[in-house]
């Protein structure tokens, strides 16, 4: 037996071997991400490129879970974690089927391009909604479950395999992208953009993709302080670094750093690119070999990283198993989805208490709006196929002797539905229907069209970004029609982002839910499930709140360092009962470098069993540098029945209370901190 097929070797022994038997032609096929096959060898060809941001995507059927903001919006790691185990299981079935008929192309493979780890900084950015929102310790918190999820605790078997992306200071605008510089501070660069990077390497993520940006200067897929200094050196990192699709063509094109493609390819393998991804990028980046003899110890490096992580998924393994494509969207995975769908659910307002609809005692109710009976409203981007809309969910819920009614209202964006048709041709149906009805559910919002991924064709002023946070200007004309004449209104927002809501009595915001949404939205309203989600983003009153989009430093943004009034806040979210915690303590005095210990008691005080997410943040009183105006620092959820008190013993980190100095560096802050959990608050002293 060939050494490199040996399983009872060490990888590295595995790898020398494989490499010592590729002539440099062959190896020359390892840069793309479109791996070319060695018949030889019988080492088929390999795709890097795949999705799985919230279940494998682009490939069929598979299970769609809640798309990452949602699922930021449980606050629930563990469910994060289940998520990954599903996409890994379901992968692996994907790629045994599709290897099975000889397909080895484009999202096939067990190399997932998730998950998205940027923070959500400014409101306005189009892909936040595949991050995990604004806080960069949530975020790394949940990259880090997704992380273990998708590939397991063992770090030498990979169930399949993540990529934290966009390696860093990422997350728009999305018009000239590709081409833009981001500018920031050591200080906001380390508090803030790689932090949660820092956990999904400590997590053991195998992949890093580098984003299209440059930082400070210099291109990210060029930047060797971050993948070199950082990445590999400081933070040790194991893995294969990518690139994210079309970034070489940027650095010629864009960002106009060098002349030609092969230059540029050239140059991002000696900086620490392991996997170049570009269109066409095969003949591309052998003609860029042959024209630039890039050198044999250059591509043994990237093909080191490389290797490691396929011997990690046991790709050169005979019998590897492999569960039967049976498992795709089984039963089990999909009540998993809608347990997903339900926490993430955020209830925002309740006036006189106009939730949960009692369908026994109402006659009509009337759904409206264009997210109502819309699937895209339930898939977000990267995804696989849904199931069920929310107007689908209200049909199956309600009762016989309850009658929906059903208008479209009007369309996301475009005044008029029907090309012959007049401004506004279907508000006075909609109008008709909320006359009729006892309580009227008006389902406004986005889709991943309208807010995306740049060069969104639905909306190319803006490039997938927003230009306020405002609803479309349809949708607030629909809302101020059925507002006059509604009896009770409660406003569904489906969005992958915050915007500033029209008042109505009641409002849930879903954050594109997957394929079970609208099962799950159903489930809120009806009362069958209690809303239990929390907002992983602040949302604002204006965008004339917030400094301009392309200004990347901190301050004035997100609820670490905005102090103004806001119409919700980070960490909002009511509930059909009522909680409160009391008896809370910690000890007064703490020595650096030790964790603290927080006692606190949680009670249901309402008459409904009900869910809360418990949330710990922290506070330097009188910081020697500029430090956040809170920062969440450990989070728990609580399942409680009326009446019941549980008393939690929760830990914070020792590096809870360190700050970063204008040179990035962490250090303890001593003296007086605040921890606050709810309205109450304790006092600490840290002591050198």
């Amino acid at each position: 037996m060939e050494a490199y097929k040996d399983k009872s070797l060490p990888i590295s022994k595995r790898i020398d071997d494989l490499l010592s038997r590729l002539t440099l032609e062959e190896k020359a096929g390892f840069i793309s991400y479109m791996n070319d096959g060695v018949p030889r060898l019988g080492i088929p060809p390999y795709s890097w490129w795949n999705e799985a941001l919230h279940g494998v995507a682009r490939s069929g059927c598979a299970t769609v879970f809640p798309q990452a903001i949602a699922m930021a919006a449980t606050f629930s790691p563990e469910l994060v974690e289940k998520m990954g185990e599903v996409i890994a299981i379901e992968g692996r079935a994907r790629n045994r089927q599709a290897a099975e008929h000889n397909d080895h192309g484009t999202y096939k493979g067990l190399t997932y391009w998730s998950p998205n780890v940027n923070i959500f900084r400014d409101p306005r950015w189009g892909r936040g909604q595949e991050t995990y929102g604004e806080c960069p310790y949530l975020t790394g918190l949940l990259g880090a479950a997704f992380v273990h999820g998708v590939q397991g605790y063992d770090p030498e078997r990979l169930k399949a395999s993540a990529c934290a992306k966009h390696f860093a200071a990422h997350s728009g605008p999305e018009d000239g992208r590709m081409g833009f510089d981001s500018k920031v501070s050591e200080k906001d660069l380390r508090e803030t953009y790689l932090r949660a990077f820092k956990a999904c390497v400590d997590a053991g993520v195998s992949s890093i993709m580098t984003a299209y940006n440059a930082l400070n200067g210099t291109p990210c897929c060029i930047n060797r302080h971050l993948l070199e200094d950082i990445l590999r050196a400081e933070w040790g990192f194991r893995g294969a670094v990518v690139t994210d699709v079309g970034c070489s063509r940027g650095l010629v094109d864009n960002h106009k750093v060098y002349d030609n493609f092969a230059e540029g390819l050239e140059k991002e393998l000696q900086s620490g690119v392991d996997v170049i991804s570009d269109f066409h990028g095969q003949d591309r980046c052998k003609a860029a070999y042959a024209e630039r003899q890039i050198a044999e110890e250059t591509l043994d490096t990237m093909l080191r990283h490389q290797l490691d992580v396929k011997f990690r998924l046991g790709m050169f393994d005979d019998g590897c198993d492999a569960p039967s494509p049976e498992v795709i969207e089984c039963k089990e995975h999909r009540q998993l989805a809608l347990e997903c769908a339900r926490r993430s659910v955020v209830l925002l307002k309740n006036d006189q208490h106009v939730l949960p609809l009692d369908k026994n005692a109402l006659k009509t109710i009337a759904v409206i709006g264009p997210t109502a009976d819309n699937y895209e409203t339930l898939i977000a981007n990267y995804a696989g196929t849904p199931t069920r809309t929310i107007l689908q969910g209200v049909l199956n819920e309600a009762d016989d002797d309850c009658r929906i009614i059903y208008a479209l209202g009007s369309e996301l964006i475009h005044k008029i539905s029907e090309s012959c048709a007049e401004d506004y041709d279907t508000i006075s149906e909609a109008v008709s229907c909320a006359e009729q009805a006892d309580a009227v559910i008006l389902c406004v919002g986005l889709t991943h069209r309208i807010e995306g991924e740049g060069g969104n064709a639905s909306n190319p002023q803006a490039a997938g970004d927003k230009a306020d946070l405002e609803l479309p200007a349809v949708q607030r004309h629909l809302f101020d029609a059925v507002r006059k004449v509604a009896k009770r209104l409660i406003l569904v927002n489906v969005s992958g982002s915050a915007l500033h809501l029209p008042d109505a009595d009641a409002i849930l915001q879903v954050f594109y839910p997957g394929a079970e949404g609208g099962t799950a939205v159903a489930d809120i309203l009806f009362g069958n499930v209690n809303p239990s989600g929390k907002l992983p983003v602040t949302f604002y009153n204006s965008a004339d709140d917030l400094p301009p989009f392309t200004d990347y430093a901190m301050d004035g943004r997100t609820y670490r360092f905005y102090g103004g009034a806001v119409q919700f806040p980070f960490g909002f979210g009511l509930s059909y009962t009522t909680f409160a915690a009391s008896n809370m303590h910690v000890a007064p005095q703490l020595k650096t470098g030790e964790p603290l210990t927080v006692e606190v008691d949680w009670t249901n005080t309402g008459k409904r069993a009900g869910e809360d997410v418990v949330q710990i943040y922290v506070h330097a009183v009188s910081p020697s540098t500029r430090a956040p105006l809170k920062q969440l620092a450990a989070v728990k959820r609580v399942s409680l029945q009326p009446s019941e008190t549980k008393h939690l013993v929760i830990t914070l980190a020792a590096e809870t209370f360190q700050l970063y100095g204008d040179d990035g560096k962490t250090f303890y802050e001593t003296g007086k901190w605040r921890i606050m959990v709810n309205d109450l608050s304790c006092d600490v002293m840290l002591n050198s």
